[in-house]
């Protein structure tokens, strides 16, 4: 697939794509009932676009010996909705997912939910305003990447490859400067500190498909960007791969146009870290062990 992208959905390679069954994924050697569990939203850009952010979110999940309940069925967080100007679409689609997490909150009562985890900026904010609060009592809103940081996960002494660091426009990471939580995450062996790299990436959401006029003005200073960061690494003659990383699935999306040209490869903070803490066969082997008895099915 382009991007080598996974063929199929993570729902699809897990068989969890039925909307009456909620999904509590979990490593039955080091778990138990009583293990912290958290819900995980992955909304559309984790899921169906790049789902090998959500497939990478879970399998760092399942690393740190957590439960991770996911929804039932494939959930928009109805955010693209709301920004294209579809307001009743939008409040539907909110009404309903509450209306459903408030059941799957019952149902799953007993595993005392404190901590829901995105990986997507805008989903961030939408389900800031689902209450929350209300549905698991007690509970907050977490980044994958500042939940991974809280456990004490590092990916240290990379070698072969130097970072830079694009800021989503929608940032989900909200406790700290997002750059200091990723050269907190990630450090090279050459000690080389993650810079931000500046301007929007051009894809803004939907903006690339329904105006690209803008889009492609924008993409243009920003591939100047790109490169001129590219270069500053390579100033010492570093002769390795440059990786500019992001925290929002449509960046991804905005940022993977400029591989060829700016001589960079583009990729996710969590993807990234799979790739190099788990193995870099890392996506087969987390599906083979889910789907080996770490998957159980409850019915909402």
């Amino acid at each position: 697939m382009p991007g080598n992208l996974p063929k199929k959905t993570a729902r699809a390679l897990l068989d969890i794509e039925d909307d009456k069954v909620v999904p509590i994924i979990r490593d039955p050697k080091t778990t138990t009932m009583d293990t912290e569990a958290v819900f995980y939203f992955p909304g559309c850009g984790s899921e169906r676009l790049f789902s090998q952010v959500g497939l990478a979110t879970q399998a760092m999940l399942w690393n740190v010996g957590v439960q991770t309940v996911l929804p039932p069925g494939y959930l928009c967080c109805g955010y693209p909705q709301r920004g294209s100007g579809n307001y009743d679409k939008a409040e539907k689609i909110i009404t309903d997912n509450r209306v459903l997490f408030h059941r799957m909150a019952n149902t799953l009562n007993y595993l005392d939910i404190k901590t829901v985890i995105v990986s997507c900026g805008t989903c961030y904010d939408q389900l800031q305003g689902y209450e929350f609060e209300k549905i698991f009592p007690g509970c907050r809103i977490v980044d994958i990447h500042e939940y991974l940081m809280e456990k004490g996960v590092k990916l240290e002494g990379v070698n072969g490859v130097r970072y830079m660091y694009h800021d989503p426009c929608h940032s989900p990471m909200k406790l700290q400067d997002p750059l200091k939580t990723v050269n907190a995450l990630i450090t090279t062996v050459d000690d080389q500190k993650i810079e931000k790299n500046e301007r929007c990436c051009g894809e803004s959401g939907t903006l690339a498909v329904t105006r690209p006029d803008i889009s492609t003005q924008v993409r243009f200073r920003k591939e100047e960007e790109m490169t001129k960061g590219a270069d500053k690494l390579r100033n010492d003659g570093f002769a390795g791969d440059v990786k500019i990383l992001t925290s929002c699935p449509s960046c991804l999306q905005g940022l993977s146009r400029y591989n060829e040209d700016s001589d960079t490869t583009a990729d996710y903070i969590v993807v990234e870290m799979a790739k190099h803490l788990l193995g870099p066969n890392w996506l087969p082997e987390y599906v083979d062990r889910a789907n080996n008895g770490g998957i159980e099915r409850v019915l909402v």
